[in-house]
């Protein structure tokens, strides 16, 4: 008997050690095995599967909220009024992005252009295209002040032309014009009378240049050399630096494309993108913890200083000539049409752009930016990126149309570009984001802690004394008894002669 427990000891003895062994083996390699799974899913290869697809052709939905600011006074802004601002909106527009003429190069990088298309989505909006809105002409506005420098003879002309084509300073269009352009006959006379002038040609829409469109070549690091590149811009249109402003800080292109960024993020690394439509790169800093829909996720905002001023911030100043902070003149990549970046109704902007106009009411919660990214991963789980355009007006002398136009900082309209991961794309991110890390942390300690029970019971058989079973009953048969079962049955004897029942091992 003492064999066979000795041999039941070294069997749970070795399971044991086994399940203890690879328990602890997990605890070091789960963190190994993760990390080779992010980078292989995070590089840009064609031989990645589902990563690489997703990389090419984005599921995530995305849609634009443009909502645009109607002038319910425009008769007496011309008489040097207040603007009275009202809120249009949204008009909700579903956004498509895929990438083409997608070429790896030998220095691991690939090229790419990214399209995109627009479609609206009445059931989102509130309102129609067909909506009619009265808006600043940009093209009366706008080119007064780009011609203001001109002689008074040639805006005399101007303004003449502006009057035979029956322009105002203010338009009723619908939203669908609006944005997306209409055709107009003075355009194309300005282009001709002042050729390279205007940054408007064809019909002329404040996203006319949106819709089927792309932003440019991007040249971006595969990772597969560095998973620490992964994403960042290696030239956009073959530039390494653009030469819009005025300092070379300001004019790098740095960070990524805008839509992934590299993994293992620490909270005291800020997220950069090079953005074509602003022709500058912006940097979003580390705000706090959150989750989404039970991913961790480290949120990521604007910082007070990203539209600052030279003043206020010294770095801003090549983006100079400046206004107050808060406010960003992008007139050096469109132009020199006065056209202005904000967030949306001057959050965060100094006062006195807001007491300029009225209607306006900025909150954290409308008006701020964020994006929420899974930072072992690099990829955004939930965003929303808002900006607001506005155009400077004033009265040009010499052209009439301008009235008594004070000068102002006149917000035009304002999108949010929005976009969560949902659907299979999320289920496939969460099985392996979140699942998986958990059953293979479950593992190691269930591995850990039934290999220790083992180890256990093998300490603890060998001194756990072996006996045998008797049940002993009255019976009138004969039986033919041990002389061991005789000893355990005048124990379990009465007095009286009575048998008693008794188990023992």
């Amino acid at each position: 008997m003492a064999g066979v427990g000795n041999k039941k000891s070294i069997v749970f003895g070795v399971l044991g050690v086994l399940l203890v062994g690879v328990g602890t083996l997990l605890v070091f390699l789960v963190p190994v095995i993760m990390d080779e799974q992010v980078e292989k899913n995070v590089r840009i290869d064609p031989s990645s599967g589902f990563a690489y697809e997703m990389w090419r052709d984005l599921p995530v939905p995305f849609y634009m909220s443009i909502y645009i600011f109607e002038v319910v006074n425009h008769k007496e802004v011309l008489l040097g009024e207040k603007p009275q601002l009202q809120e249009r909106g949204p008009y909700v527009y579903r956004e498509y992005k895929k990438k083409q003429n997608i070429t790896f190069n030998e220095n691991g990088t690939v090229s790419f252009v990214e399209f995109r298309t627009f479609h609206f989505d009445p059931e989102k909006s509130n309102g129609k295209e067909e909506d009619h809105v009265i808006v600043p002409n940009i093209l009366v506005l706008g080119s007064s002040v780009m011609l203001q420098d001109l002689g008074i003879a040639i805006k005399w002309i101007i303004s003449g032309a502006f009057s035979a084509f029956n322009e105002e300073a203010f338009i009723n269009k619908t939203v669908k014009d609006i944005l997306w352009g209409y055709e107009d006959p003075f355009l194309d006379f300005l282009n001709t009378f002042l050729p390279g002038k205007l940054p408007f040609k064809g019909k002329f829409g404040f996203f006319s240049d949106f819709n089927n469109s792309n932003t440019g070549v991007f040249t971006v690091n595969t990772g597969m050399e560095d998973i620490s590149r992964v994403q960042m811009v290696d030239n956009w249109n073959g530039l390494k630096k653009v030469d819009f402003w005025n300092s070379e800080q300001t004019n790098m292109i740095n960070g990524t494309a805008g839509q992934m960024w590299p993994p293992f993020r620490k909270p005291s690394e800020p997220l950069e993108f090079y953005s074509p439509d602003a022709c500058r790169s912006m940097k979003l800093v580390y705000e706090k913890e959150e989750k989404f829909r039970g991913i961790p996720t480290f949120r990521y905002t604007a910082p007070n200083y990203l539209f600052a001023n030279g003043s206020d911030y010294p770095p801003n100043e090549g983006f100079c000539p400046c206004v107050a902070s808060g406010v960003q003149n992008v007139s050096a990549c469109r132009f020199n049409a006065p056209l202005f970046l904000s967030f949306p109704h001057f959050y965060n902007a100094d006062p006195g752009f807001l007491e300029s106009v009225e209607g306006l009411h900025p909150t954290e919660e409308l008006h701020s930016l964020f994006l929420d990214m899974h930072p072992l991963t690099g990829i955004p789980m939930n965003c929303s990126i808002k900006m607001q355009l506005n155009m400077l007006t004033k009265s040009v002398s010499g052209i009439m149309q301008t009235g008594q136009i004070k000068p102002v900082i006149l917000p035009v309209l304002w999108f949010a570009e929005s976009g969560h991961l949902d659907g299979p794309v999320y289920n496939t991110y969460y099985n392996i984001l979140i699942l998986m890390p958990i059953v293979l942390e479950y593992l190691q300690y269930v591995l850990i802690g039934i290999g220790l029970c083992f180890i256990t019971v093998a300490l603890v058989l060998p001194f756990v004394k072996q006996g045998k079973c008797f049940l002993f009953w009255n019976s009138n048969k004969n039986v033919d008894e041990s002389q061991e079962f005789k000893t355990q049955k005048e124990k379990l004897t009465a007095p009286n002669g009575i048998v008693l029942l008794e188990a023992r091992l």
